[in-house]
């Protein structure tokens, strides 16, 4: 399998490729401009798969496709969080949001080796997609979640919520109270339903409210703790890979 990395910041294109390599997947080439990337695709046989960003440094990756015929499968890598990824997942093989979560890399893989016959035969319609990035629909976000208690339900809406946390297979909602109750959704399900602009999931085991952040303090291996308002129940620590979009999301 030929494989091609287009993204313009060198240290998520290091990583990626890093992940590939364990993976025991050979990236043939990096490439991290529009510009560059139509010389090589004028110039080189195309790939079998694409690593797709979509913000590239000189504009909107689309270009390379308004240009030249490609006939690759793709897997978006995306910071995009906010737009309508649905269209992603329909036009492509998979999308991976950043920071890039090596399972779910390596989930995105497989599918590709299982459905290749598939991707190849078909197309992309990057205009659709491009059309939802420029024009992104209206989002709506959870306002409350219910919680069972004993045999009463509490109505918990998202001002209250200092975090959401995963504990034994289970995810808890914690509350600016000092009271956690078990939730039916997993940390993965409340990507979609949680608002970008005030939840962020500084690791696997936690989404946390910027309204709830007491302090922030420098960790280990250049990552960072989290101390919230009540929350006392484990550490929180922000995971190194997701360091920077952390501190873009509190700017």
């Amino acid at each position: 399998m030929k494989v091609i990395i287009i993204e313009d910041e060198a240290p998520a294109a290091r990583r990626l490729k890093r992940i590939l390599q364990r993976l025991n997947v050979e990236v043939s080439c990096v490439l991290h401009s529009i510009e560059a990337s139509l010389n090589w695709f004028e110039n080189n046989r195309h790939p079998d798969l694409i690593f797709l960003d979509i913000q590239l440094s000189d504009g909107l990756s689309f270009e390379i496709f308004e240009n030249i015929e490609i006939k690759s499968a793709v897997i978006f890598t995306t910071a995009y969080d906010e737009y309508a990824l649905q269209a992603f997942k329909l036009n492509s093989i998979d999308y991976l949001l950043k920071p890039i979560d090596e399972e779910e890399l390596e989930k995105a893989v497989a599918k590709y080796e299982h459905f290749k016959p598939n991707y190849l035969a078909g197309g992309i319609d990057f205009d659709d997609i491009k059309k939802l990035l420029v024009n992104p629909l209206e989002r709506t976000y959870k306002k409350r979640f219910s919680v069972k208690v004993g045999q009463h339900i509490k109505l918990i809406t998202v001002d209250e919520i200092e975090c959401f946390y995963s504990q034994d297979k289970t995810t808890f909602i914690h509350i600016d109270n000092g009271r956690s109750y078990p939730i039916d959704l997993s940390l993965e399900a409340l990507t979609d339903e949680l608002s970008p602009e005030n939840f962020f999931r500084v690791s696997r085991k936690f989404f946390i409210n910027i309204g709830s952040i007491k302090d922030i303090l420098d960790y280990s291996n250049n990552r960072l703790e989290i101390k919230l308002k009540n929350f006392r129940e484990h550490q929180i620590v922000v995971s190194r890979e997701r360091v920077r979009d952390f501190k873009d999301w509190i700017s």
